[in-house]
Formats: C-alpha cells, structure tokens, sequence
C-alpha cells in the first residue's frame, strides 16, 4: 500500500506486511509509455498524500474497440476513486483505426497491464489487490485478460502475468462476442475488432465465453435502460461463469449504457460499492465520501 509515513509508522507497517510509499505523491497523473505507438500509454493516479491507499484499479475505457474514444473516458473515473483511496491505472492501447484490432488490442492491454508492475515498484503499491474495470468493450477486455494465463502458448497475451487480476468489474460489458456478432452490435464492431474472416480461432481465444471457469471473481454491472450493449450479454456471461463454477455477479441498476461511467450517479455508487467488495475487508475501509469539490 501507498503512504507517506515517518521511519517509525513504515516500520509498524513493515511489521504487519504493509508496504510504504517510497515517493511523494503528485495530484496530477503520471504518464507510462509502455511502447513506442502514441496510444501505448497509461495514466497513473494516486490519492492524496497520507492516505493509504485501499487497492489498486486498472480502467480499460470503451468504445466498441474503435478510434473514435480514448483514455479520456477513464479520467473521471481514475479521479473519482484516486479520492476515495484507489490507485487508478488508466489505460490506453491502440484500437482498430489506430492500429489496432487483432491481435495488436490484446497485445497492447496485456502489455498495458504487465507495465504496472514497475511503476507500482517506484511508488511502493501493493499489488495483492488489482481489480481491472472496464466498460462496454473495456468490459469485455478485463474479462479477457483475467484469463490470461489460461491462454495457449503463442496467442496474444498469453504467458504469466506481471500483475496478476483478483477481480473483474464489468460495466456494461460485451462479455459473449458471437452473440455481440450475430446482433451486429456496433455496427459489425466485433468483426472490425476480430477481422472480417470471422477466424473460429480468433473468437475461442477472444470471447470471454470460452475463457469460464475464471479463478477471480466477475460483478456485471448493467443497467436496465442500456440500449447499447443488451442486457443479454451480461446474463450469458454470468450464466456459464457460475454453472462451470465459478464467481459471477450480476447487478442490475436503473441507468442507461453510460451511467455507469458517471461519477455521482446512482449506477456509478453500485460500481464504486463493487470495487469495495473486491478490495477485500484486509485493506483500508474505504472513504465513502469520494473526492473533494473542485475549486473554482
């Protein structure tokens, strides 16, 4: 965990496995190239100094996998939860449009996630407890990348992880791509991200529906007047996760697909109240009272 402490408070908490911050926080994010391509970076947030800090959040934004959005999506939220006490990575990779689309999104995710690892050693977080949030196609590529390590060697992002998930919120997630496909969600997203061919290769490896049991557990978070991504792929996922065993949550909640990226809304509390959950009860108990007002 991240603070800034005296000699004698790091030593209680070195004593008790707690780690300490070995540098000073910045309000403003830090920026990490994890490669040489513009869309190759992620945002580092950390709460304000002196505050422990109650896990570790990677946000994987949305956009049906295309150019059109960025990182920008996940600003507000990285600020949001950096005041109640989270570590936000907020990552970018490239898109379709971008040089994106497969295997280029999931390499670069993989290689997004894996690079937390040395910016977390310089600011002494601990890792132990490392939810990946994602939204709509950000939901679909935490998923995916939970189960990295069940991947075949040679497929896109395969291999152990620097930074192992231990929990999925999915917000609005495309989690069954062959149901998205078959529904034309996004007007043939799933194509643009797969690659027209429609490669049975290319979904076994990509579908989070093929990737259950998963050994972390998943919240699904939809909302009930979400016109873009049907509530459908939430319940399917949710559905095959838990009869093969495994831990998956569905949570219903009363806004529309962009709710529940809106800090402040009724949707965003159930999110921020999930993030708890996944903290574990051994961490800091959370400051419920979110971040400060912005000064004029």
């Amino acid at each position: 965990m991240l603070a800034l402490l005296t000699a004698a408070g790091t030593a209680v908490l070195a004593a008790c496995g707690i780690r300490a911050a070995t540098r000073a926080r910045s309000a403003a994010p830090q920026r990490y190239q994890y490669g040489g391509h513009p869309s190759q970076f992620a945002d580092l947030y950390l709460p304000a100094a002196g505050v422990a800090v109650r896990g570790v959040v990677v946000i994987i934004h949305g956009g049906y996998w295309r150019s059109t959005y960025g990182a920008e999506l996940g600003e507000p939220l990285a600020r949001d939860l950096a005041g109640r006490g989270y570590a936000c990575w907020n990552l970018e990779y490239r898109r379709a449009g971008d040089g994106g689309g497969w295997p280029a999104t999931f390499e670069d995710v993989a290689a997004g996630i894996d690079h937390l690892a040395p910016a977390a050693g310089e600011h002494g977080l601990d890792l132990r407890s490392t939810t990946a949030l994602g939204h709509s196609a950000g939901g679909h590529l935490a998923v995916w990348a939970a189960g990295r390590a069940t991947l075949p060697a040679g497929a896109p992002g395969a291999g152990r992880p620097k930074v192992p998930l231990t929990a999925v919120v999915s917000q609005a997630g495309v989690l069954n791509l062959r149901e998205a496909r078959e529904l034309g969600l996004g007007d043939g997203a799933v194509e643009n991200l797969l690659g027209a061919s429609e490669d049975p290769g290319h979904y076994r490896l990509a579908d989070p529906m093929t990737a259950v049991p998963l050994d972390v557990p998943v919240y699904a978070v939809h909302g009930e007047k979400d016109t873009t991504v049907p509530l459908s792929q939430a319940e399917s996922y949710v559905r095959a996760a838990t009869a093969a065993g495994a831990t998956a949550e569905l949570s219903l909640v009363p806004g529309d697909h962009f709710a529940v990226i809106t800090p402040g809304s009724e949707d965003w509390d159930r999110v921020v109240e999930l993030l708890d959950t996944a903290a574990g009860p051994d961490l800091p108990a959370p400051d419920r009272s979110g971040p400060e007002p912005r000064r004029p």
